[in-house]
């Protein structure tokens, strides 16, 4: 562990420290880690360099707009490589809700997110991508893929 200071000013201390109690952190120093791996996280995944990862992709759009259902089925099955799984959620008479979870490199998912929700009709859209993490097997008690006893 390295220690280090930092200087923050008095409202973004406060904030903090509410952050810190609604969280139930045990002490800053653990909230700041969180807070450092979280925007390194975002950083890389920003930067297209995380390679492993898995993403959910949430969006609404209208299932009446002309086509549009279609589209958007036919890009997830061009995409079948990326594309784990999908929930289908009916807000509205006319509003739906689609959460897919995709798996592979974050410049795959962001390039077919973007497909998505740039699509005329999809009125919200949002990927949240988190890496998987390179553990050995052995790190989680397991040998050859099986947990030891």
């Amino acid at each position: 562990m390295q220690r280090i200071t930092i200087t923050v000013d008095d409202e973004l201390m406060a904030e903090l420290d509410r952050m810190i109690e609604a969280g139930g952190y045990p002490n800053r120093s653990e909230a700041i880690r969180d807070l450092t791996r979280l925007g390194l996280r975002d950083a890389a995944a920003a930067a297209g360099e995380v390679r492993d990862c898995v993403g959910v992709l949430s969006y609404v759009y209208d299932h009446e707009a002309r086509d549009l259902a279609r589209r958007l089925t036919t890009s997830h099955h061009h995409h079948h490589d990326i594309s784990v799984a999908s929930l289908h959620v009916h807000l509205d008479a006319d509003q739906c809700l689609e959460i897919s979870v995709l798996k592979g490199r974050s410049d795959e998912l962001r390039e077919f997110a973007d497909t998505i929700v740039s699509q005329r009709a999809v009125s919200y859209g949002e990927l949240k991508i988190v890496p998987q993490p390179r553990h050995t097997h052995a790190a989680h008690g397991e040998v050859d893929g099986h947990k030891e006893a």
